[in-house]
């Protein structure tokens, strides 16, 4: 089942916790990602909510504390994140969108020459 777009605050949620790699409470996300105070407590608790809601993460309570884990690993996330992205702006091509990033000189030589290692040492792993 395809999740819902996260959104820039859900990302950064999430992101955390897949970092934290075990389940979590609010404020084990909070002292994390925010260890200024950046957010409310209750920001980061909706956000947690929604993505419960979303189904991305799951959430069983302990005494008086929710605690959440992610239903899926980030790898999961991330490629229908990066598909959504290629069909919205490439019609799907992942040629289309390496072309234009290679094309419009925002990748130096560096960059370049790893991302031919790359593609070179997946050549060799696939024989």
């Amino acid at each position: 089942m395809e999740k819902s777009k996260l959104s820039e605050l859900e990302w950064q949620i999430i992101t955390t916790i897949w970092d934290i790699d075990r389940p979590v409470c609010v404020r084990d996300v909070l002292n994390k990602a925010y260890p200024k105070n950046e957010k409310a407590y209750t920001t980061v608790q909706t956000v947690m909510n929604n993505l419960f809601e979303k189904n991305i993460l799951t959430r069983e309570k302990i005494g008086l504390v929710n605690f959440y884990k992610p239903i899926e690993k980030k790898q999961a996330i991330l490629k229908q994140e990066v598909q959504r992205f290629l069909n919205k702006t490439f019609s799907g091509s992942l040629n289309a969108m390496v072309s234009f990033i290679i094309n419009s000189k925002e990748i130096d030589q560096k960059e370049l020459e790893d991302l031919k290692k790359l593609i070179s040492e997946i050549e060799r792993s696939d024989k």
